[in-house]
């Protein structure tokens, strides 16, 4: 029998198969780790230098707790609590763990490693340059971060001076001469995680808050973390918007109602009017037909003159209840936009929300009007009245 039918190691391959359950076992039941996978892991324990956490694999994770501290140095997580990580490492049985690769002491090679594997680094602004800023990294290398990668939403290039933030490698190259990294990889990251979660919770009707990002004539925009909708003008408020930006400025906190949820054309819009109290509530209790009321003449139209008796509440004061017994051509021959005046409501429509009003004291009778009638084409005669009293004055010249 030939020796070539055996190995020069009889238990070579029960080693082998050893080595195989020995990393199948630190797997555990979870995926596969290999440098630069980002997790979510739960801190089981904080210690003065190291912290111990549960990554979803049978091994326990580790990470420098230098790295649970926030700017001033002071701790900003407890046990309990989850995070995101990224492997770095495993080692006689230690799976090793890193939020981002920080220090004076970090060097090119732990730089090169973060760029190959897609693991953050801490990065201070030093700079303006041209295009971008010059960022100090671990280990005193410079990069590069161009004005468009420094985040989201424009910001002047004197505030992000002296700032110390996580930046994503995006080129590495002459052996870390020539850097360049991104801060807004880091924000498109923390945004994405926010958009999966909102898919499973947003759900319209509810009341969320938001940040104002833009401004235009026919609405603001709002960042809600994760998804940014629209708020139109219609929606601002329960009254009459001529100007947002009397109402609206930029960065402006406000908690408002989901009004529309489009996940396929990622188009949302919310509503800032859905979390005020419905002020047409009032009317019939506080306005009552018969009442007088002060108002403001908000709108003209050729049929008559809107009278805003409060935010939210107008009614609609008939060109045939402005001439006070003559016709006018134009509710402008009476009124003005921004006039204060005295109104008597004659009518009140719940299921519409319409009121009729007419001018407190004036000598027409209550007719039944509409809010797009068109007054009635002058015969040149006038009125009734004037007919009458023409008649009199004749038969008065006839019997002299």
């Amino acid at each position: 029998m030939s020796d070539d039918n055996f190995t020069d190691d009889p238990n070579n391959e029960d080693e082998e198969s050893f080595a195989e359950m020995f990393e199948a076992s630190l797997a555990g039941v979870g995926e596969p780790l290999v440098p630069g996978k980002k997790i979510s892991a739960t801190i089981l324990q904080i210690g003065a230098e190291w912290s111990f956490l549960d990554v979803g694999q049978k091994g326990e994770g580790v990470l420098a707790s230098a790295e649970l501290l926030n700017t001033e140095g002071e701790h900003q997580y407890v046990v309990g609590d989850k995070i995101s990580a990224y492997f770095l490492s495993r080692a006689g049985g230690e799976l090793r763990f890193t939020t981002k690769i920080g220090g004076t002491g970090s060097g090119t090679e732990q730089l090169e490693n973060a760029y190959q594997s897609g693991i953050p680094v801490d990065g201070t602004i030093e700079k303006e340059i041209k295009g971008g800023f010059e960022v100090k990294l671990p280990g005193n290398l410079r990069a590069f971060c161009p004005f468009s990668q420094t985040g989201l939403r424009q910001t002047e290039p004197a505030d992000l001076i002296g700032q110390s933030l996580p930046f994503k490698i995006s080129q590495f190259s002459e052996r870390g001469r020539n850097i360049v990294v991104s801060h807004r990889a880091i924000l498109d990251e923390e945004r994405e995680q926010l958009r999966v979660g909102l898919r499973e919770t947003l759900k319209e009707g509810m009341v969320v808050k938001g940040a104002v990002t833009n401004i235009r004539d026919f609405g603001a925009f709002l960042d809600i973390g994760g998804i940014e909708g629209l708020l139109p003008i219609s929606e601002i408020s329960y009254g009459r918007v001529e100007d947002i930006n009397d109402i609206l400025t930029l960065g402006q906190e406000l908690e408002v109602a989901v009004k529309r949820i489009d996940w396929d054309n990622n188009k949302f819009s919310f509503s800032l009017r859905d979390t005020q109290a419905d002020p047409w509530k009032k009317v019939g209790s506080i306005y009552q037909v018969g009442q007088q009321y002060p108002g403001k003449v908000s709108r003209l139209a050729q049929f008559g003159a809107f009278v805003t008796l409060e935010d939210g509440i107008d009614g609609l004061l008939h060109i045939s209840k402005l001439g006070d017994g003559q016709r006018i051509r134009h509710p402008q021959d009476v009124v003005s936009v921004g006039q204060q005046i005295a109104v008597l409501v004659e009518k009140i429509d719940q299921d519409e929300r319409r009121i009729s009003l007419a001018l407190a004291g004036n000598k027409d009778e209550a007719v039944e009007t509409s809010y797009n009638d068109q007054p009635a084409a002058s015969t040149g005669l006038g009125t009734l009245g004037d007919l009458l009293k023409a008649s009199q004055q004749k038969r008065g010249h006839k019997k002299r």
